[in-house]
């Protein structure tokens, strides 16, 4: 078979047998893809650096039975910064297992692949709070992936803003303050958390990043953020429990 060409993320690594890996990588045109990576773990082989955790590269492939080879891998990017603290590798391993979870294919792998690579590169950059990346994160790509919560007004009133607000995170419905209220809800928004979640979910994807937030806000924000991405994933992921702890 001709080989594949394409870039992709490394967002697992398992060692296999004594030299070699296998990968798991997020490409934009083929989605999350299992890969041999044979002798990749020997400095002097040409795949050792290409291949490693969190690395961007372009690989070349040939399909096999049950998994890709890589052929050759050449780096693109490397978030040199992950690993200069605790947080923001629990942070990226987070990140990047939930992408394994929701297993992305087709145009939602490049949106999502874009997504991860900014996050990775903002929080490896230090240029943002660590659980606000996550908060958008979480959000951003819920959306992207099929669960889009309805954020245009409140469901039972169509009062747009002015107050508090509760998001259910099950079924994805605005609340306002009293309407809430009135179903045995407490608001989980304020109107700076409510600004912050639809800027999130519904502005161009290359200004998601680009608001600011006050602390209590921001709280509030990555409150729900996390709720609701736990509750559209079949499962908890393994990494949040240690992330937890540190961030």
């Amino acid at each position: 078979m001709d080989p594949i060409v394409t870039t992709g993320l490394v967002l697992r690594e398992t060692k296999y047998k004594e030299s070699d890996r296998i990968l798991a990588i997020l490409s934009p045109q083929l989605g999350v893809i299992s890969a041999a990576a044979k002798g990749s773990l020997r400095l002097k082989n040409k795949l050792f650096s290409a291949c490693g955790l969190f690395c961007y590269s372009e690989f070349t492939l040939y399909p096999g039975k049950n998994m890709y080879t890589v052929d050759d891998a050449e780096v693109k990017t490397v978030f040199h910064g992950l690993s200069e603290s605790v947080e923001r590798m629990s942070l990226a391993m987070y990140l990047g297992e939930i992408a394994l979870m929701l297993s992305p294919t087709g145009a939602e792998a490049d949106t999502v692949l874009r997504l991860l690579l900014n996050s990775l590169y903002l929080a490896g950059e230090g240029k943002m709070p660590l659980k606000q990346i996550k908060a958008v994160y979480e959000l951003r790509l819920c959306g992207e992936c099929g669960f889009l919560p309805q954020l245009l007004c409140c469901k039972a009133c169509g009062l747009y803003d002015g107050k508090n607000f509760y998001l259910d995170e099950q079924d994805g419905e605005l609340l306002c303050a009293d309407c809430a209220a009135k179903a045995g809800k407490k608001p989980n928004l304020d109107p700076g958390a409510l600004y912050a979640v639809r800027h999130i979910c519904l502005a161009d994807e290359k200004k998601i990043f680009g608001f600011r937030i006050s602390e209590e806000s921001g709280k509030k924000l990555a409150a729900v953020a996390e709720r609701y991405a736990l509750v559209h994933l079949d499962s908890i992921p393994k990494s949040y429990a240690f992330l937890k702890t540190v961030l």
